[in-house]
């Protein structure tokens, strides 16, 4: 990594809990925590009239011109909070339409460095209002281990969770959020006390699940193929697909999974991470 570069990791959905919805958005319930996956995001100042971004890495392909970091920093330019241009270099290592939130981790990785560089100046009111209207998922990157965002789209940090290695994996497609959100037709009721059901995880799940596999049914055997190896606890897709994780409280567990996997379903994307 190179060591002007700064870590923006990939977060997962351990449930996603959809309770409603108003003019905008979905209500959602939701754990989450950050893992060991990581885009590399640089930033350098240059004497260009326009800012320049920058994308390197196996995921570096068809994203759009109009990602959030060209969001981020028009709209820093319209707040007249950048005074000078910059290069903004990110090496992307997370799959795009996966569910790990990767392109709004990168926005809020982008506005910590400015933060931290002393570029910008701004308070914590102003800050989460910079992040909402970059995208709902954007406040998730100022967040440390694991968090619960609740219906009313506030970030509470959770207690001390188990640590878990895990097994990442998604066929070569990924999902649209928007498309997938429109199929919801009906509404969970609102789970209590979340913070007491770190422990038994696996009796929660992802509302969109069910919508992403009767999309793409050919994602039902490699699930199924995941969950009978020996030490995986359950196995969940994280926000609206089409990545899927499975959990382990051991590591030689995952590696032996994940060799498995390749070996039987060489097509799919898969990786080896862990939560932090």
């Amino acid at each position: 990594m190179n060591k002007n570069s700064v870590k923006s990791h990939a977060k997962i959905n351990l449930n996603l809990n959809i309770t409603g919805k108003n003019r905008k958005f979905h209500k959602l319930q939701s754990i989450i925590s950050l893992i060991s996956l990581h885009d590399e995001v640089t930033l350098k100042q240059i004497k260009y009239r326009s800012h320049k971004i920058l994308f390197t890495g196996e995921f570096s392909k068809k994203i759009s011109s109009r990602n959030t970091i060209h969001k981020t920093l028009s709209i820093l330019d319209k707040k007249k909070l950048l005074k000078k241009k910059y290069l903004v270099s990110i090496k992307k290592n997370i799959p795009s339409k996966s569910g790990m939130g990767g392109g709004s981790m990168n926005a809020a990785t982008l506005i910590k460095i400015l933060i931290q560089k002393k570029i910008i100046k701004i308070d914590k009111k102003k800050l989460k209002n910079l992040c909402d209207s970059i995208g709902q998922d954007v406040k998730l990157g100022f967040c440390k281990n694991t968090m619960y965002l609740n219906s009313n789209n506030r970030i509470k940090t959770l207690n001390k969770m188990t640590k878990y290695f895990l097994l990442l994996f998604m066929p070569k497609y990924g999902c649209s959020t928007k498309s997938i959100f429109s199929k919801v037709k009906k509404f969970s009721k609102p789970l209590k006390n979340l913070n007491k059901r770190l422990d038994n995880l696996d009796d929660l799940k992802n509302d969109l699940e069910e919508i992403v596999i009767k999309k793409y049914p050919e994602l039902k055997k490699p699930i199924k193929f995941v969950k009978n190896q020996p030490g995986i606890k359950f196995v969940k897709m994280t926000g609206s697909g089409s990545c899927f994780v499975a959990y382990s409280k051991s590591k030689n567990s995952i590696i032996n999974s994940v060799i498995k996997f390749r070996k039987n379903y060489p097509k799919y994307w898969s990786v080896l991470s862990k939560t932090i």
